[in-house]
């Protein structure tokens, strides 16, 4: 068993270099299986949501290179759908795996994948995605844990609304469509900065879409698509996360390789509570303020409060005097976090879709777990703004999203450390 022991009270300065977007890499990795030729990826990550994304895609046929740490070569020319069970483990370790299906659909006319795993915050159906494949002339059916499309004439042009603004349907619909027949309309598409990456990189291997970053996304299918070089987006969830950990702790931390228009919604929030962000080109410089005020937070679809910044703003804000409230409006059981924050002393609590929190009141340190992905690093800023040794398990959920994250904190002046200890230590 592997645990992060973090000694805290201490303030982080410095800089740090953002790793390139999980949320980006995670469609864009899986829409390689839509071309016949070699996609080299540069600043993907090193997580392993994405390693096992590519162990399923060469149990498929890919052949996958590792040019250096963070650059990749992905070549799907003898990528072959739904042969057994290959993914069954793989897949359910991770939500975004479901890009499979859009990106087999739209090469092969069908697909067979497992249901996705991922971070458990409650009912996250797949309705809108299966509406889409449907509007698409698919037919799908599920089965032994199986997800299945098939269609007599492949994927073909049609118009879609989604009935709910959904990133992952806005995604694996532009990925069919992309080699459909014929023109495609998604209205009431999502506007994320990774759907906007994603076709961008559909793009430059010879896809037609537009609209992307708006409201309504068109796309006219092309017969094929061909390899290319393309750069991963940074990933503005974790800037946003080392951004909150420099406030809580009460230091100062230049966040490089970052895109600022991405983090507005955060930026507002942190100087709104008392904070300094100064931007740059291509980075943020976040100085924390001598007192840190309460605030309202309500999550939203971008360009709002990203629901993926809501654990660690509570961590946050629980350094902060007053009374401060979080209504998480995109998914319904956000909240496990909640009761490891609470092991810790923080004044915090659940009120419907409402988190209450009670700051100022000092923490102290505990042990404690990471409920999932964002909740495990909200744990940890909490822990990095409170004096004494907090221990913090099940962390290879928080390893699914970040990369690095230990390195990166001790090069900021954090006394943190990852080790490995008998599973059946006390």
């Amino acid at each position: 068993m592997e645990k992060i022991v973090i000694n805290g009270g201490k303030p982080l300065f410095g800089q740090v270099e953002i790793s390139g977007s999980k949320n980006a890499a995670l469609p864009i990795i899986y829409a390689c299986v839509l071309v016949k030729g070699k996609c080299v990826l540069e600043n993907i990550p090193d997580i392993s949501d994405l390693r096992n994304s590519f162990k399923i895609l060469e149990a498929a046929g890919a052949k996958i290179e590792k040019l250096d740490r963070n650059t990749y070569a992905i070549d799907c020319t003898d990528f072959e759908v739904g042969t057994s069970d290959r993914e069954l483990e793989l897949v359910s370790k991770i939500r975004g795996s479901y890009y499979l299906l859009g990106a087999e659909f739209g090469r092969f006319g069908k697909s067979r994948v497992a249901f996705p795993g991922g971070c458990n915050f409650g009912v996250r159906p797949i309705d809108q995605h299966i509406k889409g494949f449907e509007a698409l002339g698919g037919r799908v059916d599920v089965d032994d844990g199986f997800i299945n499309i098939e269609s007599d004439n492949g994927a073909l042009g049609t118009s879609i609304f989604l009935d709910v603004t959904s990133v992952g349907a806005t995604l694996n619909i532009m990925i069919a469509a992309a080699t459909a027949e014929g023109m495609t309309i998604i209205d009431n598409a999502a506007k994320e900065p990774h759907v906007v990456d994603c076709a961008n990189f559909l793009n430059t291997c010879g896809a037609r879409i537009s609209g992307a970053g708006s409201d309504m996304i068109k796309i006219k299918g092309v017969p094929q698509l061909h390899g290319c070089t393309y750069a991963i987006i940074p990933d503005m969830i974790e800037a946003g996360s080392f951004m909150a950990a420099a406030v809580a702790t009460h230091g100062s931390v230049q966040v490089n390789n970052i895109i600022p228009k991405h983090l507005e919604s955060i930026s507002a929030k942190l100087e709104e509570i008392g904070a300094t962000v100064e931007e740059f080109d291509d980075a943020v410089l976040v100085t924390a303020g001598k007192h840190l005020r309460k605030t309202s937070v309500k999550t939203m679809p971008y360009p709002g409060f990203p629901t993926d910044m809501h654990p660690q703003m509570s961590a946050l804000l629980c350094c902060a005097e007053g009374t401060s409230y979080i209504n998480e409006s995109i998914f319904e059981n956000r909240f496990r976090y909640v009761e490891e924050l609470r092991r810790m002393g923080a004044k915090i609590k659940v009120d419907g879709r409402i988190v209450v929190i009670e700051g100022g009141t000092p923490m102290k340190p505990a042990s404690v777990i990471a409920t999932d992905l964002r909740g495990g690093v909200a744990v940890m800023i909490a822990a990095l703004a409170t004096e004494g040794t907090t221990e913090i398990t099940e962390i290879r959920l928080i390893e699914r999203g970040y990369d690095n994250i230990c390195e990166k904190l001790r090069q900021l002046g954090a006394d943190i450390q990852k080790i490995t200890c008998p599973d059946n230590a006390e």
